[in-house]
């Protein structure tokens, strides 16, 4: 199926706080507009942008992106995205779960013995890609 680029539908997504013992921070900067839009216009994938925050002092292991998708396209996962100053340092993709949910967590520190590591520090871009129906009507049954 052929896509023509555009820009995207606001979306219903969250990425919660990523530590809930830190003062990390989430806010969104730009609104959800259609980026990829199907032949016959029934598929949009959306995109939606974050801003994440990641304190130094984190002492947790993990961080999660999570969110539903409404309408889903059965068989297309979300693609998550995290930059950090405009450059890309963690991709990924999970599936959507029948009741249109997703998750996806992601080691943010790392403990060896001694040392530990801080993979995620600071502020960064999180770019999250959904595909949906562009309509009920237009979903495939």
């Amino acid at each position: 199926m052929k896509f023509l680029i555009g820009l995207g539908l606001a979306a219903l997504v969250a990425l919660l706080g990523m530590f809930p013992n830190s003062t990390s921070s989430v806010s969104e900067e730009f609104p959800s507009i259609p980026t990829l839009v199907s032949e016959d216009g029934s598929i949009v994938l959306q995109q939606k942008i974050i801003s994440m925050h990641i304190p130094e002092d984190n002492t947790l292991p993990w961080g999660f992106v999570e969110g539903k998708v409404i309408n889903p396209v059965e068989g297309y996962p979300v693609i998550i995205q995290i930059y950090k100053n405009g450059e890309p340092v963690h991709f990924a993709q999970t599936d959507v779960r029948e009741d249109g949910s997703y998750e996806y967590k992601f080691r943010a520190r790392n403990v060896n013995g001694d040392q530990v590591i801080n993979i995620f520090q600071g502020d960064y871009t999180v770019k999250i890609f959904k595909t949906i129906y562009a309509a009920p009507s237009a979903k495939i049954v």
